[in-house]
């Protein structure tokens, strides 16, 4: 490319970077393809989407937001796929497959996703890694390194002598970096994000964690809405909606109250301490003969009734 900022290369390395003083990492790099400068890198135990975050954090604050994105095709990287039957129904309506973590991160940006089709298309960064390999391998002996921790501090140092050594100028004079639009914030863009539909009860469940939002001034509850996780490296969630952080709280694991047919709320009424006694056996009537004064013992008919009528007739 002839201007800066138009195509940045990312790709990672595995290397026995720490030789034997330390574990085998994989150092992932970010490479302007008009300079051949070293924008960002960061040495992570395994080539992850953790370590991409970083390292587009880095490259965000240092320079900006680069048009284009030239990577390989591992999983961490937005694919473009045809749609299947067995994709989801939002998929199929949406004409596309749903962004992996760092591609809703690319779209968020706006920076264009373009995956290399050969290790060679990226050149720049496969050359990048063979110097590295020779040269910080031995830079990391002399300071020392010998864990990752030791390792990311050292590239610190390291970057802006490299760059002074190997960058070269740009066809064109001129940057096409862009800065970050005032509406967007580092802390929202860089986390994983996903969506859960609000419970009954108002909670969310994330996993195994339930959280309970709490009402504000917009709504008292969110009930059936669809809200936004936020996952940050830190292990903190925060829970979003149109845009806004909702105030939420742990909740346990299982509500205390009781789900009611029309989807309301209720508390389950606390069980009466009385006990109530068996009746008395003078009070049971089944199957027992009446006493002696009983009313039924001392009633006669009228007379004149059939039933006075029928007894004189037939005195037994």
């Amino acid at each position: 490319m002839r201007h800066p900022g138009m195509l940045v290369q990312i790709d990672g390395s595995p290397h026995a970077w720490l030789e034997e003083r330390g574990p085998r990492l994989h150092l992932l790099a970010a490479i302007d393809d008009a300079t051949g400068k070293r924008l960002s890198a960061v040495f992570r135990d395994q080539e992850d989407r953790i370590g991409y975050f970083q390292l587009t954090h880095q490259l965000l604050k240092r320079y900006g937001r680069p048009l284009a994105f030239y990577h390989d095709r591992h999983e961490i990287f937005p694919k473009r796929q045809a749609l299947k039957e067995t994709d989801s129904l939002e998929d199929q309506l949406a004409g596309r497959v749903a962004p992996s973590q760092f591609g809703r991160l690319l779209e968020e940006l706006e920076i264009t996703s373009i995956a290399a089709r050969s290790p060679q298309a990226k050149g720049r960064v496969e050359r990048l890694f063979g110097t590295l390999q020779d040269r910080l391998v031995l830079e990391l002996r002399l300071a020392g390194a010998s864990t990752r921790e030791q390792a990311n501090e050292f590239l610190a140092s390291y970057l802006p002598r490299f760059n002074a050594q190997f960058a070269v100028p740009a066809a064109q004079q001129g940057s096409v970096y862009r800065p970050l639009p005032p509406h967007l914030k580092l802390d929202d863009l860089l986390c994983f994000k996903y969506e859960r539909v609000v419970a009954a009860d108002n909670t969310v469940q994330f996993g195994p964690q339930r959280i309970q939002l709490l009402a504000s001034k917009e709504r008292g509850s969110y009930a059936r809405v669809t809200v936004e996780v936020h996952e940050h490296f830190d292990g903190a969630l925060s829970i979003h909606y149109a845009g806004q952080q909702l105030a939420a709280t742990q909740a346990p694991l299982e509500a205390p109250q009781l789900r009611a047919r029309g989807g309301r709320l209720r508390t389950p009424a606390p069980a009466s301490p009385q006990v109530k006694e068996a009746p008395q056996a003078s009070e049971k009537t089944s199957g027992s003969k009446p006493r002696a004064d009983h009313p039924w013992r001392t009633w006669s008919p009228s007379p004149g009734t059939a039933h006075e009528r029928a007894r004189q007739a037939d005195p037994s």
